[in-house]
């Protein structure tokens, strides 16, 4: 990743634009006008993945490398707008293998994971692939992988975004994920997101059987709360509004 934010930056300078030490970005152009990390992605990013000097994986590789530069949400829908075109898309293994390479870094990419939870689990027509291929394709590692191992890292990721995923393709990864007392902070998230979030996703029994199982530290907000709405039989706060307020008193 670091090659990849270096191959950017190189990019970057043979168009004239450098980070200042402040770490704002400026234009040898317009030296007097900085730039943030957001107006560099919508002025050169949709430039860069289009470059005809790379073929698909290296543009996919150049966009990667500003992800790394500036963790900016919009980079990655320049990414998605590529892999929807009908007329030469970059190759789909590489964008999602650059995606898991991302949530398994030390380094936690606050892009990755939203752009996870707005764009490719809130769609239908796009969460089945993206799901399998950032955890659900893991689910047999899920039981044996080590604390301090990557995959374990990007699982916990996965699961605090994963509210919008259907629930029949994220149960069996969070029974997984419920063996784990390390991931049961992360899965809670997911549960809460799954009945909180807009387009949430959560069986309300099984939900509450999997809260029962999990081991959280004392002070974890909200989880008497969603306890209360499930065992009443809610399963998604837009559908029943009042719910988790009464839950409160």
């Amino acid at each position: 990743m670091d090659d990849d934010a270096e191959h950017a930056r190189a990019w970057l300078a043979i168009e004239g634009i450098t980070e200042s030490d402040d770490g704002t970005w400026r234009d040898a152009e317009t030296p007097d006008e900085p730039m943030t990390a957001n107006e560099l992605a919508h002025s050169w990013v949709d430039v860069a993945i289009t470059d005809p000097d790379l073929d698909g994986a290296g543009r996919l590789r150049l966009a990667f490398g500003f992800l790394d530069l500036l963790d900016d949400y919009w980079v990655t829908c320049e990414m998605r707008f590529a892999l929807a075109s009908r007329t030469d898309p970059p190759p789909a293994d590489v964008f999602w293998a650059g995606y898991r390479a991302r949530l398994e870094a030390e380094r936690e990419y606050a892009a990755v994971g939203y752009s996870l939870w707005v764009d490719w689990f809130e769609d239908r027509g796009t969460v089945e692939r993206a799901f399998a291929e950032v955890l659900g394709n893991d689910l047999d590692r899920l039981g044996r992988v080590a604390r301090d191992e990557p995959l374990f890292r990007r699982a916990g990721r996965v699961l605090e975004c994963s509210g919008p995923v259907p629930w029949p393709l994220k149960y069996p990864v969070y029974q997984a994920a419920a063996a784990r007392p390390e991931l049961h902070p992360a899965l809670f998230q997911g549960l809460r997101g799954s009945y909180g979030d807009v387009h949430g996703s959560l069986d309300t029994a099984a939900g509450l059987a999997l809260l029962g199982r999990l081991r959280l530290p004392a002070d974890t907000p909200d989880v008497e709360r969603l306890r209360t709405v499930l065992a009443a039989g809610h399963n998604n706060h837009y559908r029943s509004p009042g719910a988790w307020e009464a839950a409160a008193s």
